[in-house]
């Protein structure tokens, strides 16, 4: 045994050698375990936050989805589509990429094709279909921009009759976006497996694993992407830097040197220190990244200034980070963005959960609510003024509904949820206090502005005792109460679950008689008292149903304008009718009734000379009959496309007149051919003297015009006197004769009219 100096010397220099040896070794261990102690963690944190990153990319999808499904569920967008109205389709898309920040929004029909102002954008929309057809809703397609993330919602109307598609292309500054919301640094790329590296091939997805490109170590993370397009075979490579990883423990191996070097003096004194310092708070943030990827809730207790100290409070800024980040998405997710309303997701979720928390004897209700002209008031005023109005009523809500349950689930609808109501409480008392909240003044760019609402209602239990049953019964009474009139609510009624299941048969019956030709024509003479015979026929739809039988056009000519089949029913009668009197003697014409929504429509000019091209017909033997009612919406382009038709050499009618309120400015407005006296005026004829009065004026004001009069529904001798006496110049109705088929028309034309027959008689 050595022994040199004294006692304390030895031992100073005993322990000092052997702990220099084993702190070298320790040492030396501790700066390779560290190094690959934060490798570990940067791939844990890879991993931790790649989960994190697909949650953005979930949240981004749902939030288009969301907004998708808003859009698709909007009466007037589903309208716009079923009549392919491309400028309210383009408006309704346009506003929805501002809403959503997205680029690409379009409608993809049941036949494949792309409604957008830039369908050329999108690529192979055949496999697009074929996904959305299956049930797709959210994944990857391929489009001009490149891959983009797209979320799908259908359009019904309510059978499916295509879908909404909002895209966002993962470009490089869009991914750059995203990954800002990330708690670490990261660079994100999504590649499609054709066009991906070859050391990219064959790596396993949702492995982290090393590679080294340029001289720089990085880990990466590859996952495979849900996709919306059969084409297209996505993935998303996360990439992140070893070097900036590591960064933060090079001080560390620096204090680790220096206090090998110091310990060697102080062994006994610094040990507890070095041990305390080191190995303690690494054991920490080991264990807190533990729980991190386990999804609790984990804090640091900073108790050093330094680099670890750093350390600790860099971690619990990244937590903090990530949660509020979490917080943001899932408030977003949940809530209207205008208005701060909860959406119709949070409105479903907290509707499920109140029914099942409801007592027996309390009953809840469920109102959908739509606002009256609410389209009108974005047309005239604009998407502010329209934004601006619907901030108006979520308050007046919240201030008159303080305790209800309040969503806005798109455009101008509106969702309240009213529970706790006891068996013995006024359910028309509460529906009139909604309803009021309706029409409180409101006040829009300084001016004082009106807004009603139709209100549908549905009662739990006795309408439904779960949220699907409750909702869809509210939108039936909705759809009750738009029809009764505007500013009102109706209650559901069993019956109108019949009623909504014929009308979509009747709607499905109707496309079929569409597309099959199901209809006919029959022919309702017109007679001339100046010419003392049949000058033309007036052209009338009929539909034979396969086992209805003859339905009344009442029933679904209204169906066929809601829907938007009006528009190729009535260029089907157009041509119909053309092709039928070309067959008739030069001196007889034929009329044919236009809808609103069809001569609002682009093209009726092109349809009209379209239709006299293919049967030869002269333009002058064609009269079109419209209502006033064309020229509610825009009275300058009404009139400019009256002006192009009667360019063509068509003649033009105005049908039911002195049943609206501005007749007279139109006649005034625009040089009619033919006024059409309503039967509403010819049914007094012959027991009042007002209805004499009346015709006298009509025919007075219409020959001083140069216009020829008509009237309807002539029906019995004494009318037709009245008529002819008060000169009125041609007569229709049943005097003469009923509606007759095509075939009996040339013999109509040979024996004369029904009258001639009875006066002969």
């Amino acid at each position: 045994m050595l022994r040199f100096g004294s006692f304390s010397s030895r031992i100073a220099f005993l322990f000092a050698g052997l702990f220099a040896l084993v702190l070298a070794l320790v040492v030396s261990l501790a700066l390779g375990g560290l190094a690959r102690f934060a490798e570990a963690g940067a791939a844990r944190d890879l991993t931790a936050n790649a989960r994190v990153f697909d949650e953005i990319l979930t949240a981004r999808s749902r939030q288009m989805g969301d907004q998708a499904e808003v859009l698709a569920r909007d009466f007037g967008f589903r309208e716009a589509v079923a009549t392919e109205d491309a400028q309210t389709i383009a408006s309704a898309l346009e506003s929805l990429e501002t809403r959503v920040n997205s680029d690409i929004a379009f409608v993809l029909t049941l036949d494949g094709v792309v409604l957008a102002a830039n369908a050329s954008d999108i690529s192979a929309p055949e496999s697009l279909w074929s996904r959305l057809e299956a049930g797709g809703t959210r994944g990857i397609i391929a489009s001009k921009k490149g891959l983009a993330l797209a979320a799908a919602a259908p359009i019904e109307a309510p059978d499916l009759i295509g879908w909404l598609v909002i895209a966002q292309p993962l470009d490089r500054a869009e991914l750059d976006r995203l990954v800002e919301l990330a708690p670490i640094a990261l660079d994100a790329r999504v590649v499609d497996e054709s066009n991906q590296p070859d050391w990219l091939r064959g790596i396993q997805s949702g492995a982290v694993f090393e590679h080294e490109a340029e001289g720089e170590r990085s880990l990466y993370y590859t996952s495979d992407l849900e996709v919306l397009q059969d084409s297209v075979v996505p993935r998303l490579v996360l990439r992140h830097s070893l070097a900036a990883s590591l960064a933060p423990y090079g001080s560390l191996k620096v204090w680790l040197i220096a206090l090998a070097v110091g310990g060697i003096v102080l062994v006994l004194a610094l040990s507890w220190n070095v041990a305390r310092s080191v190995t303690g708070p690494l054991q920490q943030l080991d264990e807190a990244t533990r729980l991190i990827s386990e999804g609790r809730d984990v804090s640091l207790t900073i108790e050093t200034d330094d680099e670890i100290g750093r350390l600790a409070g860099s971690f619990n800024a990244m937590v903090t980070a990530i949660e509020e980040r979490e917080r943001q998405i899932i408030h977003v997710g949940l809530h209207d963005g205008l208005t701060g309303l909860p959406n119709r997701k949070l409105f479903t979720e907290q509707l499920t959960s109140m029914l099942a928390r409801r007592k027996p004897s309390e009953r809840m209700m469920v109102a959908y609510v739509d606002l009256d002209d609410f389209k009108m008031v974005n047309d005239t005023l604009g998407h502010p003024a329209g934004d601006a109005l619907l901030r108006q009523v979520a308050d007046h809500l919240r201030e008159d509904l303080p305790d209800a349950l309040i969503a806005r689930l798109g455009g101008d609808e509106f969702a309240i949820l009213i529970d706790g109501i006891e068996d013995n409480a006024s359910l028309g008392s509460i529906a009139d206090g909604l309803q009021r909240s309706f029409e409180r003044p409101l006040t829009i760019n300084g001016q004082t502005a009106s807004c009603g609402a139709s209100v549908g209602i549905a009662m739990a239990p006795v309408d439904g005792e779960d949220d699907t049953t409750l909702m869809k019964n509210a939108d039936l009474a909705l759809y009750r109460a738009k029809h009764e009139g505007k500013s009102t609510y109706h209650f559901f009624e069993p019956a109108l679950d019949e009623e909504a299941r014929q009308r979509r048969q009747m709607e499905i019956d109707l496309r079929a008689a569409v597309k099959e030709g199901g209809f006919e024509l029959n022919f309702q003479p017109l007679y001339s008292l100046a010419q003392k015979r049949l000058t033309g026929f007036e052209a009338l739809i009929r539909w034979n149903h396969p086992t209805r039988g003859r339905v009344n056009p009442v029933e679904f000519i209204a169906l066929a304008e809601e829907t938007g089949l009006i528009i190729p029913i009535g260029e089907w009668v157009l041509r119909e009718a053309c092709h039928q009197a070309s067959t008739w003697p030069d001196d007889v014409s034929v009329a044919v009734n236009v809808s609103p929504k069809q001569f609002a429509a682009n093209g009726i000019t092109g349809t009209v000379l379209s239709a006299l091209s293919a049967s030869g017909l002269a333009p002058d033997r064609l009269e079109l009959e419209i209502t006033e009612s064309i020229f509610i919406s825009d009275v300058d382009k009404t009139l400019a496309t009256l002006h192009s038709l009667r360019n063509l050499g068509v003649r033009i009618a105005l049908d039911d007149f002195g049943t609206g309120y501005s007749s007279l400015s139109y006649l005034r407005s625009f040089p009619f051919d033919k006024v059409k006296i309503d039967k509403s005026f010819v049914e007094d004829l012959g027991t009042t003297s007002n209805g004499h009065a009346v015709i006298r004026a009509i025919t007075t004001l219409a020959a001083a015009l140069g216009m020829e009069t008509l009237a309807e529904g002539v029906e019995d001798v004494a009318q037709f006197e009245v008529l002819e006496r008060e000169g009125c110049e041609n007569i229709q109705g049943y005097l003469f004769s009923r509606p007759v088929a095509a075939d009996a028309v040339a013999e109509l034309l040979r024996d004369g009219a029904g009258y001639q027959r009875q006066l002969c008689a």
